[in-house]
C-alpha cells in the first residue's frame, strides 16, 4: 500500500485493529470503560471498573510480579492518576506468571477524563535495553525511592520507586502534601525525627548548595514490614542561593543494620557477661540495681534483690581443685537460673562465689519465701565429685529513701547474718 494513499480513516483503522487495549477514564466519578481489549488484555482489565482499582492493577504492584504492595502505600493512588500533559511510559504486569512489558500512553482529553492506550511489546524490541538495565540495577538497587523536591514551587517529580518500576512513576503531589503523607509509613518512634528532618526550613537552614543529608530509621516497605533505611536530601548546587531544590532518595540499609545490631549485641554481652558462667558480671549487675531503684522510685512497683553465697566454697577448691570449683560455680549457677525462668529477674555473679539477683514485682515476704525456696532446692542437689553444698541468701525490699549504697549495704548484712547464724539459711533486712 502506497502512503500517498493512505487517508486518516485506513490510519486509524488500522490503529484500532492493532492496538492492545483503548480505555476511557473519568477521573472525577473514579470510573473507567475499556473501547478496546484484545491479546493479554482482554482478562486483564475488565470492561468497566473503577479508576483507583485500574491504576492499583496496572502499577500498585512489585516490578515483575502480580502482588499487590501493601495498602498502606494506596493513599498516593489518587494523586498518581492525575495528568498534566501527555505522559508515555513502559510497565511490567504478569498475567499467568508471565511477565508482559507494555507500553503506557495517556492522553488528557479535558478535565480529569483521559484517553489510556496501552500496548505489549515484541521482546526483542526491549531485550538489549532490559540487559542494559540490570547491570544498572547491580548498581542501584539498594536504592528503593527516589524524586527531585523544589521547595520554592513546593513540588515534587520524576518520582521513581525502584521495586515498582524502572522509570519514573506519574504524581502530582506537592512536596508538603506529600510529607504529611509519607510520615504514616516512618515507624512511630522514628516520625519526629523525620518531621524534623524533612521539614522545609530545616532544609533551607541546614543544607548548602551541594551538600548532603542523612539519617536512619524504620520505614514501612511496600511489603507492609518495617525496614531499616537510609533517608537521604541532597541540595542541587547553582549559583542561587535562593533555589531551594533537592535530590530525596531512601536507601535500603536493612540487611547491614541488622547484621551491625547483632555484633554490637554480641560485644555488649560480652561486656555484660561472666566468661564462666555466662550471666551477668558484676558491673552489669551494679547497673541493674541501680536502675531497679529508680524505676522503683519511679512507678512504685515492688523490687527486691537476693544474695546468695556458697557455704565453704573455700574447701571445695582446697579439697578437689579449681577446675572442679569452677564446675561446682556453672552447675550452681544453672539451678539458680532455672530457678528464676519464669519470674522477672535480673541475675549475676558479684565475685566469686557470691551472687546478686535483682527481682521486679517481687515484696520482701516473695522475696523471702522465694529465697528460702531456693536454698531448699540448692541443698538437696548433688553437685559433681563434690556432693551436696549448701548456701546462705540474704534479701532486702527496695524502699524509697534507698541510694544503691543503702540498698546493697542492707543486702550485705542479711547476708551476712545468715553466714553468722550458722550458713544454710535466710535472712531478711
Amino acid at each position: 500500500m502506497h502512503i500517498d494513499k493512505l487517508s486518516f480513516e485506513d490510519t486509524m483503522s488500522f490503529i484500532s485493529s492493532s492496538v492492545g487495549a483503548l480505555l476511557v477514564v473519568d477521573g472525577s466519578t473514579d470510573r473507567y470503560k475499556s473501547i478496546i481489549r484484545r491479546g493479554i488484555f482482554e482478562d486483564y482489565i475488565s470492561e468497566t471498573g473503577t479508576y483507583n482499582d485500574l491504576i492499583a492493577k496496572l502499577w500498585f504492584h512489585f516490578n515483575n510480579s502480580s502482588e499487590s504492595i501493601t495498602e498502606d502505600y494506596h493513599v498516593f493512588i489518587p494523586t498518581t492518576g492525575k495528568f498534566i500533559g501527555k505522559y508515555s511510559r513502559r510497565i511490567n504486569i504478569s498475567v499467568n506468571d508471565t511477565t508482559h512489558v507494555v507500553q503506557m500512553t495517556i492522553y488528557p482529553m479535558n478535565d480529569n477524563c483521559y484517553l489510556f492506550i496501552l500496548d505489549e511489546l515484541d521482546k526483542s524490541q526491549y531485550r538489549e535495553e532490559s540487559l542494559t538495565n540490570k547491570k544498572v540495577t547491580t548498581i542501584q538497587n539498594t536504592y528503593l525511592f527516589s524524586m527531585y523536591v523544589d521547595l520554592v514551587k513546593d513540588t515534587t517529580d520524576s518520582i521513581s520507586i525502584s521495586e515498582i518500576s524502572d522509570e519514573t512513576t506519574n504524581v502530582q503531589l506537592k512536596y508538603s502534601e506529600w510529607r504529611l503523607m509519607i510520615v504514616n509509613m516512618i515507624y512511630p518512634d522514628d516520625q519526629p525525627l523525620f518531621l524534623e528532618r524533612s521539614d522545609p526550613e530545616y532544609l533551607r537552614k541546614h543544607l548548602a548548595p551541594g551538600q548532603t543529608s542523612s539519617f536512619d530509621c524504620l520505614m514501612m516497605n511496600l511489603e507492609g514490614k518495617y525496614i531499616w533505611v537510609k533517608l537521604i536530601f541532597s541540595r542541587s548546587e547553582t549559583n542561587n542561593d535562593d533555589d531551594f531544590r533537592f535530590v530525596y532518595m531512601v536507601q535500603n540499609i536493612h540487611d547491614e543494620a541488622v547484621e551491625l545490631m547483632s555484633t554490637l549485641k554480641k560485644y555488649e554481652d560480652l561486656a555484660s557477661k561472666d566468661p564462666l558462667t555466662n550471666i551477668f558480671n558484676h558491673g552489669r549487675i551494679e547497673t541493674e540495681l541501680c536502675n531497679a531503684i529508680r524505676q522503683f522510685k519511679k512507678n512504685g512497683e515492688p523490687v527486691s534483690a537476693i544474695m546468695l553465697d556458697i557455704d565453704f566454697f573455700k574447701n571445695v577448691n582446697d579439697t578437689y581443685g579449681h577446675s572442679i570449683g569452677d564446675t561446682t560455680i556453672v552447675q550452681f549457677t544453672n539451678i539458680v537460673n532455672s530457678f528464676f525462668k519464669d519470674k522477672n529477674v535480673a541475675f549475676g555473679r558479684w565475685g566469686g562465689e557470691e551472687f546478686v539477683a535483682v527481682c521486679y514485682g517481687m515484696n520482701g515476704d516473695e522475696a523471702q519465701n522465694s529465697a528460702e525456696e531456693l536454698r531448699a532446692l540448692i541443698a538437696g542437689k548433688s553437685f559433681t565429685k563434690v556432693g551436696s553444698i549448701t548456701c546462705s541468701i540474704g534479701t532486702t525490699c527496695i524502699r524509697s529513701d534507698d541510694s544503691f549504697r543503702s540498698a546493697f549495704e542492707r543486702l550485705d548484712k542479711a547476708l551476712y547474718s545468715a553466714k553468722a547464724s550458722g550458713r544454710n539459711c535466710v535472712r531478711s533486712l
